[in-house]
């Protein structure tokens, strides 16, 4: 079966999941009670696919759906400051057709890309317990599976995000050094078969006080573009 069909019967598969009833219970009651600037909006309220190319080379890995965000819209990192964030730098680095993120029928389109999350459920305080990361964490180890054949760069947004990618790794049988790799902005993690791009994750915290800025996100961004270009070559 082909890397797009066997995503689509994943996606399928994982909108239907209940198996976490604290992110389960989360996700509806904000999809019901909505916030006042959405209240006109119909909230997708269920777990997040994966977005992108089917057979992408590079695979940006986040922590979890915003509530209003991706929980409102239905697609990673759409509707929200962090989303204008990634799509902008993906744009400018050629992974994206436009820069911005709104809601699942703007017309983004990702060639070379594929964005996911550790956790598809948006958890209360954006801080997902560790027992959830673990029943989500078969749905990223699928579709790293999926798409292994052309897959050599993940970018890791945020610490978090890191540490579930070198679990993930380590589970599809990927030597990991130890000391396990450290987190941090820039930093590179080449295991031989792919390599990890470490960096901050696009959230209002990081954005607004300047823990991140656009070069420093965009530097990341042209980094996985230069491995894009190193290995066509």
């Amino acid at each position: 079966m082909s890397p797009p069909h066997e995503l689509d019967r994943l996606r399928e598969e994982l909108i239907r999941c209940r198996r976490c009833p604290r992110l389960v219970e989360w996700r509806e009651e904000v999809a019901r009670e909505k916030r006042a600037a959405y209240r006109d909006d119909e909230y997708w309220g269920l777990p997040v696919p994966g977005f992108g190319d089917p057979e992408a080379s590079v695979m940006a890995v986040g922590l979890a759906p915003a509530a209003h965000g991706a929980n409102r819209t239905g697609r990673m990192f759409t509707g929200d400051r962090a989303g204008d964030w990634l799509y902008g730098a993906m744009h400018r680095a050629g992974f994206a057709n436009q820069p911005l993120s709104r809601d699942r029928k703007d017309g983004l389109v990702l060639k070379g890309a594929y964005v996911t999350a550790g956790v598809r459920c948006a958890p209360p305080g954006n801080r997902p317990t560790t027992g959830e990361r673990d029943r989500c964490a078969s749905f990223l180890r699928r579709e790293m599976e999926i798409m292994w054949e052309r897959l050599h760069t993940i970018v890791a947004l945020g610490g978090f995000a890191h540490a579930v990618v070198l679990r993930t790794l380590a589970g599809l049988g990927v030597g990991i050094p130890r000391p396990r790799p450290k987190f941090g902005h820039g930093a590179e993690v080449d295991l031989g078969r792919v390599v990890v791009l470490g960096s901050y994750h696009p959230s209002q915290q990081n954005t607004f006080t300047g823990k991140l800025t656009e070069e420093m996100f965009d530097a990341v961004w042209e980094r996985a573009a230069e491995r894009v270009r190193g290995n066509a070559s």
